[in-house]
């Protein structure tokens, strides 16, 4: 069995490959920020922890419930962002 040669980087590779990777991390911190959105959502609705009805009764409900959701997406989309630099696949294309 063959040895594969090892593939080396051209710059205009590398930017290509940059690029790549960058838009794979974006996509995963969006996926992981409508994840958050959506379970800050479901906190809401099934009012858990009463959060429901104090946004409700509260003078400016908007912003209560920005104040819930932004966090939530904020702190899911870090996490898969995260979890997508670990997982990044940059190994198995090239090997130093």
């Amino acid at each position: 069995m063959e040895r594969e040669p090892e593939r080396v980087m051209t710059p205009d590779e590398a930017k290509r490959d940059h690029w790549s990777m960058l838009r794979y991390m974006a996509v995963n911190a969006l996926i992981g920020m409508v994840i958050g959105a959506i379970t800050a959502g479901v906190l809401i609705g099934l009012n858990i922890g009463a959060v429901g009805i104090h946004i409700a009764r509260s003078t400016s409900p908007v912003l209560a419930t920005l104040m819930v959701v932004v966090p939530f997406a904020l702190l899911f989309g870090g996490a898969a962002a995260a979890s997508s630099i670990a997982l990044l696949p940059y190994r198995r294309k090239f090997k130093r």
